[in-house]
């Protein structure tokens, strides 16, 4: 079996078999980062593509740094943002403009949930909550880099952050997967 690190050889060289071993190893986990911030399957495999295309065109600077997976995973999240940005989705509050109080504790066990329904409550998020809420939770990028790629301000993205870890729980206890 062929390593990672000589399939990346091989592709430095041009070898295209090379290629299509580094992309099935990683096309599913990259589409699935992808899906989480584009929410539309046919741009999702779009960008899949376009995230290859680049990070293929450019194997010859990789350098091993924190893995291909953790790159190609980069260069997608930031054509989905570019994306995103495209569409113009508007990261506004859709409710009143109340005193948010940022020490309010949730209790983060609440989270602890099957998979089924905090993913859906997840994607009955508004646009913005949802792609703030994935591009820091799920990908684990700061809130500052986030409102970096997405030309907000720092409070608007903790606050949507925070606005969306409450809309997850008020979903969940609708559902009836949390009493406190």
């Amino acid at each position: 079996m062929i390593t990672q690190e000589e399939l990346i050889a091989m592709c430095k060289h041009g070898e295209p078999a090379a290629y299509t071993g580094l992309y099935k190893q990683h096309a599913k986990e990259v589409y699935n980062t992808i899906l989480r911030l584009v929410e539309h399957t046919g741009e999702a495999e779009d960008i899949l593509q376009e995230s290859f295309i680049a990070a293929f065109s450019g194997i010859a600077g990789y350098q091993n740094t924190g893995g291909f997976r953790a790159w190609v995973k980069r260069i997608a999240i930031n054509k989905s943002v570019d994306w995103i940005r495209k569409r113009k989705i508007r990261f506004v509050e859709l409710e009143p403009v109340t005193a948010m109080k940022d020490e309010e504790i949730i209790d983060e066990v609440a989270f602890e949930y099957t998979m089924e329904a905090v993913k859906g409550a997840i994607e009955a998020l508004p646009e913005g909550y949802r792609t703030i809420f994935n591009l820091f939770v799920v990908e684990g990028i700061s809130q500052a880099e986030i409102a970096q790629m997405l030309g907000l301000e720092n409070s608007t993205v903790r606050t949507q952050y925070h606005r969306a870890k409450h809309k997850i729980l008020n979903t969940l206890k609708e559902q009836g997967y949390y009493e406190k």
